[in-house]
């Protein structure tokens, strides 16, 4: 068994965000269809293979088209000119004003370009856009290496913390 440590993490409102502006002129943000299940699924392989992503690599696609089908999940993908870099989803918890940022992650050739900051800034600002009064997150020790800083960089405040026990690889 490996122990890490998961933080939960939320935002109250965008005046608490410390956007970070885009790096670079050929970025752009799409949101992608929600029957597009193959994107959810490549990103969360490719991210997810260096940080302990396992919950869904036994789903089928059925299992994919599911998930992807809620009404209330959007999931959007950072583009450099056509190439993919990265990608988050978002799922609205209407009833209760609520946004959680489910997956966030650059693929590898991408880190350290800057991007990340930038695309939290721009997850963090699509969470707020349905009326949302509170969006968060959770990470672990398991995650880049960044990516704690970069949420508590934006913003964003650790409300809860756990040690949790993984079973080792």
């Amino acid at each position: 068994m490996e122990k890490i440590t998961r933080n939960y993490l939320e935002i109250n409102s965008l005046n608490e965000l410390s956007e970070v502006k885009k790096p670079n002129s050929n970025l752009k943000l799409e949101k992608i269809s929600s029957n597009d299940f193959q994107l959810n699924k490549f990103f969360y392989k490719q991210i997810g293979k260096n940080h302990n992503w396992t919950d869904r690599l036994s789903w089928t696609d059925k299992n994919w088209i599911k998930y992807v089908s809620n009404p209330n999940l959007f999931t959007y993908v950072l583009k450099n000119k056509e190439e993919v870099v990265g990608y988050f989803e978002i799922i609205y918890h209407c009833k209760i004003y609520e946004a959680e940022i489910a997956y966030f992650g650059i693929l590898e050739e991408y880190l350290g370009k800057r991007i990340g900051g930038y695309m939290l800034s721009e997850a963090i600002k699509k969470s707020f856009i349905k009326n949302t009064k509170r969006t968060w997150v959770h990470t672990c020790s398991l995650d880049h290496k960044n990516a704690l800083n970069n949420y508590l960089a934006r913003g964003m405040k650790i409300y809860n913390s756990e040690i949790v026990n993984i079973k080792s690889a």
